[in-house]
């Protein structure tokens, strides 16, 4: 029995064929950046999905992160300072006010 040896289309990962409804808003968005990047409505729609995956695993790893560091530090003020920044990892950058007034 021979084998056969796999061929460079047989390599390539397989596009699923989906079909999406957008909002209008979110449609004008999209047509706006393919056409300042040259691309096909298509193209600019996986373009901003890959960046958006790619940004959620980011967002998730910074979480992690933050919250290894706020686990694994001893010092009271590295502690609170790791726990400032995993805070910030939580609800945003903006989640603590840097000059309070009270």
């Amino acid at each position: 029995m021979t084998t056969r040896t796999k061929t460079a289309r047989a390599l390539k990962p397989k596009s699923v064929r989906q079909s999406v409804t957008i909002p209008a808003p979110l449609a004008a968005a999209v047509r706006r950046v393919a056409k300042q990047r040259h691309l096909t409505m298509s193209r600019a729609l996986v373009s901003l999905a890959e960046r958006g995956a790619r940004a959620e695993l980011d967002a998730k790893e910074n979480l992690k992160a933050a919250y290894k560091r706020f686990m694994d530090e001893e010092e009271p003020a590295r502690k609170n300072e790791a726990g400032k920044d995993l805070v910030r990892a939580v609800f945003g950058k903006d989640a603590i006010a840097e000059n309070t007034v009270f």
